[in-house]
Order: structure tokens, then sequence, then C-alpha cells
């Protein structure tokens, strides 16, 4: 995997430019450690940092075309390149053996339209300096960051925010309708940013740019639901061939690739379709936990066993929250409140030490039906029909009774808990977005200014004619998973310049998993009916009956400590749009014991701890490319 960034002021001299890319080729070091490439021009810069992954002696970028002096930079794998070599072959010079000429030739033999073709991951500047063009574009399911600041006459681009920030003239501004998104969230909507005038390529979408144009920004994939024509048996047999071939298909590599293993159902499935396709035995990568309430570690060395990987396990201690933070600054660059990018971190600082790619099962949850909310969703369907007195006994006797300080799969009490949060955002939300932190009863008590602000959530599909849990699916596919989970996963593994691939976000395992009908993914209370079928004699039973847990990290522990007096004394000098009286409560509440308010707690410091940080300018009308 790779960074890349590009800049075009006329109005800063060569040398300043030149010295901004200089500055945010070093915030993308850990993306790319094995070259550096930077071209310049009048007025311009397009700069790249490489992680060696196919064709490791030459493919450099940024590439030139040799017939129109075109520059590609690149960051990602193209996975039928080779087949498209072939094709682009009889048009084409090639005096490399990798994707990144393949890509540099279709786009300049077929322009944006090329990108159809294209099977991967990806994000790319194509800088043509002749006609003063810019082509931005993104994978279809977002899997790769790239962020730009544009207007009439000049534009930033670059992989990550912090080098971003490093590019601009001057600091932006916050961008208070991201900030309202955020307090609801724990992250931000897809398009967007923290900082004001500052977006993120949507994922399948190419953007265009030219000095005297405005940005064009045009789709060339979108998610499409329903249109299964089959029955249950061709459906199994079709998610096992596709999800097989995208298997396969990402192990196309001239380094060696190995797996992340977490005992649960997406990893495991991903490794025992790996194994027949190598010649040797697959390496695969864990970590565990001091508390066992958090420790998953046995779970991964008995699937490992039953499969004969190459397995490696490393024991961390009990998660701190500093080193949390220098990552959300170092590599995010914006209030981020998925702490499990922590323990991502760490286990891919164990693959990267020996390996360059690891395989993940990333997207199995959203495709085929596997969170406990859609369970949620199932169970809010038939507590419904209970007369509203007797729901409303219930829900008083659950807050009654104190929230466990554990993981919900570890405790019956903390998941009453998380339903009854269930039926209070339901009653308090406007339809569903992703899983919220702040409703619309709530988020007026915490940011009153802000209650009405926020952007526009992506639309749903064109048909969309869903059962509720479908259409939570769907949308945690469009929102949940590219702004949350891959933001994270992107972020942890290049932080240890690891390149992760996901094979579950393979274009066709997508458009099959969200073509089929509901039952195929639910049966009653389980999810994952379709993977159980078609996968099942893969792995142990204990795989298959085991709850749901996932990474997580003690932030139950945090604020009840040390650190939530450090939080609370950030408060006392924190003067900006959230009311400190109403998080007071939360922390006073979280300290008794009556409520496990932790993630909340933490999902409120990351933003404070950025917002007086100095980052953003504290007015949301002011332009980052504007000057003094």
């Amino acid at each position: 995997m790779c960074g890349l960034l590009f800049a075009f002021d006329t109005n800063r001299p060569n040398e300043a430019l030149r010295a901004a890319a200089q500055l945010g080729l070093s915030r993308l070091a850990h993306r790319g450690p094995d070259a550096e490439g930077l071209r310049t021009g009048d007025g311009w810069v397009l700069g790249h940092r490489r992680l060696a992954v196919i064709d490791l002696a030459a493919s450099t970028q940024p590439m030139e075309s040799p017939e129109d002096g075109a520059l590609i930079a690149y960051n990602g794998e193209l996975y039928n390149f080779r087949e498209l070599r072939r094709e682009l072959e009889p048009r084409w010079h090639f005096r490399t053996a990798g994707d990144t000429e393949v890509l540099l030739a279709g786009l300049c033999l077929e322009g944006a339209g090329f990108l159809s073709k294209a099977e991967g991951m990806w994000v790319l500047a194509l800088w043509q300096p002749a006609s003063r063009q810019l082509l931005l574009a993104r994978d279809r399911m977002g899997k790769k960051p790239i962020y730009l600041a544009a207007r009439k006459g000049c534009c930033y681009v670059a992989s990550e925010l912090p080098a971003l920030l490093g590019l601009l003239p001057e600091p932006p501004a916050e961008d208070l309708d991201s900030t309202a998104d955020y307090l609801r969230y724990g992250y931000l909507l897809p398009g967007c940013t923290i900082y004001a005038g500052v977006r993120e390529v949507l994922p399948g979408h190419s953007l265009q740019w030219k000095p005297d144009a405005p940005v064009q920004s045009e789709p060339y994939w979108t998610l499409r639901v329903g249109g299964w024509k089959g029955g249950w048996a061709d459906a199994v047999a079709e998610v096992q061939e596709t999800l097989r071939a995208a298997v396969h298909r990402r192990l196309v590599a001239d380094v060696e690739v190995g797996a992340f293993l977490s005992g649960g159902i997406d990893s495991s499935i991903v490794c025992a379709l790996a194994l027949p396709a190598l010649d040797r035995r697959l390496k695969t990568f864990t970590i565990g936990f001091d508390a066992p309430s958090f420790d998953e570690s046995e779970y991964a060395r008995n699937v490992a066993g039953f499969l004969g990987t190459d397995h490696h396990e490393r024991p961390v201690g009990v998660p701190e929250p500093e080193p949390l933070f220098r990552l959300l600054d170092a590599h995010v660059g914006q209030p981020f409140a998925d702490s499990s990018l922590l323990p991502t971190a760490a286990v891919a600082e164990v693959a990267a030490a020996k390996v360059k790619v690891a395989l993940s099962g990333d997207g199995g949850d959203e495709l085929f039906c596997g969170y406990q909310r859609y369970l949620g969703r199932v169970l809010l369907r038939w507590y419904s029909r209970l007369p509203h007195g007797l729901r409303g006994m219930t829900e008083r006797l659950v807050r009654a009774l104190p929230e466990p300080m554990t993981h919900h799969s570890r405790s019956l009490i903390k998941k009453a808990h998380l339903f009854v949060d269930i039926v209070e955002q339901e009653a308090n939300s406007g339809g569903y977005v992703a899983p919220l932190l702040y409703d619309r009863h709530t988020l007026p008590l915490l940011a009153p200014d802000l209650a009405d602000r926020g952007h526009a959530s992506p639309a749903l599909p064109a048909r969309c004619d869903l059962d509720d849990v479908s259409e939570m699916m769907c949308r945690d596919a469009l929102v949940y998973l590219p702004q949350d989970i891959l933001l994270k996963v992107d972020r942890a593994s290049m932080s240890h310049s690891l390149e992760s691939r996901a094979p579950f976000l393979d274009r066709h395992v997508v458009e099959l998993a969200f073509s089929l009908p509901s039952r195929h993914h639910r049966n009653g209370l389980q999810g994952k009916r379709l993977l159980r079928r078609a996968f099942g004699d893969l792995l142990p039973a204990q795989v298959w009956r085991r709850r749901k847990q996932g990474f997580s990290v003690p932030e139950h522990a945090w604020y009840r400590g040390e650190y939530g007096r450090a939080f609370e004394a950030r408060l006392r000098h924190y003067d900006g749009v959230l009311a400190t009286s109403f998080i007071r409560k939360l922390l006073d509440a979280h300290r008794s014991e009556r409520r496990d308010n932790g993630h909340r707690l933490f999902h409120l410091d990351a933003y404070l701890r950025w917002a007086m940080s100095g980052k953003a300018l504290q007015c949301n009308d002011q332009d980052p490319l504007k000057r003094p």
C-alpha cells in the first residue's frame, strides 16, 4: 500500500509548494517506507510514498505516460491487472510488470470509464500537466482514503488528513455540521471531514478538477439490492465459489501474504479458503490481552491448530489511552470514536514483523447479517407488540439495575441495557443511518446549538423495498463500514506499513450478498445463515457457536480512575459547543457505576482533545485556501 499527495497553487512560490509537499510526504512515510517519488512543475507538485508489493524493483511512482506526459500516483492493488494488461497490450507498450502501469494505460486510453473494469482497492491521482486536469478516484467500498481541499485556481490532495493539513497554506476551520454528525455517530458521514472546505472522495466515485472549473464528482459504481433469481441451494453454491475466488485474487503479490485470525467466523473462513491456494503454511496473527474479558486469543489458537496455520500471537498488557490518542493525532487527524483502533494497530504490528500483506474478515458482518444490532431489530419487532404499560415497566426495571462494566457478550444485564438503548433510540431517531451515540432527544442536551445541524446521509439504492434489517445492512455498508471499520483498519495497518486486504469486500461478493433475499441471511434469531451453510464443514463447531465479541478496550476503567480526572480537567478549560455540565453528569454516573458511560466519555474526549489542539480555527466560515 502507499500514500500520495498533490498540490496545485500558482499563487504560492514553487519552492514553498515543494517544501509543503516534503512535509506532507514525511507524514505519509508509514504508508510507503520503500520509496519516495516527487514530480514538480510550475505551480504544481505530485508526490508518492511506496510500499512495494507487486513488481518490487520497478513500478516506481509517480509514473509518467510516454504518450502525453500524464502522471499517476496510486495507492492500492488491482487484482485483475494481468487480465486487463492482456486487453491493453495491442494498444500500449508496457515497460513494467506491475499493476500501476496497467491503471495508467487504461486511464490514458479509455478515460475514467476504465475504472468500471478494475477489481481491487485503490485511490489514484492522474495529473495531466499539459491540460492542467486532475482525475481522482476511489474504490467501490471506500477501503482506501483520499482527501482534498479545492476551489477555483487551487487544489490540495492527500491520502491522510495530517498530510493534507501540512500542505494547506492556512489551517481550515471546524465544520459544525460535521461536528454534529460526529456527536451522533462517533465518525463523519461519507464525503465529509471535520474541516470546513475539506472533503473526501466518495467510495465508487471519480472526481475531476481543473483550475478554471468547479469540481465534478461522478459515480462509476453504485450498490444495488435485490434481483436474485435462484433458490437456496443456488445461493449456497454461488457464495462458496464467489468468496473462494475473492480470497484467491487477494493472494496475488510478489511478497508473502498472511492473515489476521481472531477465531471468529469471518477471519476463520478467509483463512480456510486461502490455504488450498498456497504452497506454504499460511501465517496467521492475533494478540492476547491480560484481562480475560477482552481476550480472544484462545479461539484464534484453536482455529489455527485446526487449520494448521503458522500462527503468531503476542500478549499485550492492559490497553492505555495515550497510545490510542497518538494514533488518532498522527494518522486520523480528526475526531474518531472507535477505540478498537488501538488493538487493531497492535495486531497489525505483530503481522508486519513477518509479512507485508494480511487478509482480513472485514465486511462479513455487514454483508451477511452478523451484528448483534440486527438481532436487536428483530427483537424490537416482537417487543413493540407488547402493551405499552408492560414495555414501560420493563424498561424502568432494566434501568434500575446497575449496568455491568463488561462487554455485552459476557453479560445478559448488559445486553438488556443495550436493548433498552435501542428502544429509546428508535423512539427518538428519524430513521436508521448508523448506530447512534446521541439521538434527537439527547443531542440538544449535549450540544444545544448543534441539535439541528448535520450533513445529509447517503441515499439508499434506487430499488429499496427492504425490510428493516436489510435496510440496516444496506445503510451499514454505505456508512458504518467505510467511515468506521475501513478507516480504522486502514490507519491501524498502515501505521505499521502493512497492507490489509478484505475478500468479503470484493465487488462480486458485495453484489451477490445484496442481491439475496433477507431470509437467506437470517434464520430467526441467528444471523449469517448462508455462511454457516456454505462453509460449515471447513471450521470447527465452536467457531459457529461462540459469542461474537471483536476487539475492545477497557474504556470503562479509563474514566473511573486517573484518566477520568484528567478528562475532568480538560472540561474545566474547554469553551466551545459542548455543554460541559451535561458531560459531568455522564462522568458522575459512570464513576458511581450507575451506567457504563465509558464509550460515550471516550467519544467526547476524542473530540475535546482535537478541538483544543488548535488544528482548526474556531469558526465555520473560514476557507482553508484563503490567504491573509
